[in-house]
């Protein structure tokens, strides 16, 4: 094994995970021609390329991606050993990277993070917001949120939220203007808020429960956005009928500022799930998360 190499992998992996020398930099605590320096000696020694450069960026090569998929479980189970020792004399501490549906801080997040802050400060979090179900292991991500239980059979659950539903809504405005839709084929009379799904480039159906059996409907409007946040402002100033999962309108439902319709139609959804490998858990800083979440869900926040 040539030794010389062990020092770099983990500026390699960190490159990879922040896409750039300068944006793997801070992370390392290292200058970006350092960053850069460290990951052409390892290329050197390889004889090979891991990472196409541009002006703009800097990408895996095939070969890197192959060899960020060998170190990455092993560089991950040192960082584990570390902190579990780390943990034995103290406080959990260190760089706690979630992979996360950009709808998990509203629904769930929030509260944990707050009380993870006051009980062990010396724990970073960091969200990235992704809508795919990453491999979290070769990532280099610590744990995942996502909607529902469906996840790789190496991967340990815990239920964040109760399961909640997708619903349509409108402000009273829009209502008094155009109508309230009774049936789902009126959808397509209605100006709808559409969702153009990042990874595909195409427009997200909305899904309903009609008559025992969910259904997608392709709707149709003036608007289209990416996250569910934007839907809910242009229904509450009136452009059309939105849909997004009940507990982030709810307020605004109860307060009147938003009309839940197609009530009957509503999918459920199975909730909020945060995932991670089976032996992930036995870290000091991730198992702080789970405990902090858990006594967070026992106090009724959520």
């Amino acid at each position: 094994m040539d030794r010389d190499l062990l020092p770099h992998l983990s500026v390699v992996a960190s490159v990879a995970r922040r896409g750039g020398f300068a944006a793997a930099a801070p992370e390392l605590s290292m200058s970006a021609s350092a960053v850069s320096h460290a990951v052409r000696l390892v290329e050197e020694r390889l004889g090979q390329p891991l990472f196409a450069r541009t002006t703009r960026s800097v990408a895996l090569t095939e070969a890197g991606k192959s060899f960020m998929a060998a170190i990455a479980p092993a560089l991950g189970e040192i960082d584990e050993q570390i902190e579990r020792l780390r943990g034995v004399k103290g406080r959990a501490s260190g760089l706690l990277r979630i992979n996360a549906a950009r709808v998990s801080l509203p629904l769930a997040l929030t509260p944990v993070i707050a009380a993870m802050a006051e009980r062990y400060p010396d724990v970073e979090v960091e969200l990235f917001s992704d809508e795919r179900l990453a491999d979290i292991v070769a990532e280099g991500f610590d744990a995942g949120i996502r909607v529902g239980e469906m996840l790789a059979q190496d991967m340990v659950a815990i239920r964040l939220t109760p399961p909640f539903k997708s619903v349509v809504f409108a402000s009273p405005d829009y209502i008094g203007r155009h109508g309230r839709p009774q049936t789902l084929d009126e959808l397509a009379k209605h100006n709808c808020i559409g969702y153009r799904l990042i990874r595909s480039g195409g427009l997200y159906r909305w899904e309903f429960n009609l008559d025992g059996r969910e259904v997608a409907v392709a709707v149709k409007g003036s608007a289209i956005v990416t996250e569910s946040h934007s839907a809910i402002e242009l229904a509450l100033a009136g452009v059309g009928l939105g849909y997004a999962f009940e507990p982030l309108v709810r307020a605004d439902i109860a307060a009147g500022r938003l009309v839940q319709v197609l009530d009957q139609f509503a999918v459920d959804e199975a909730g909020l799930f945060l995932y991670f490998p089976r032996r992930a858990s036995l870290a000091p800083k991730l198992r702080a998360f789970i405990d902090t979440t858990r006594e967070v869900m026992r106090a009724g926040t959520f």
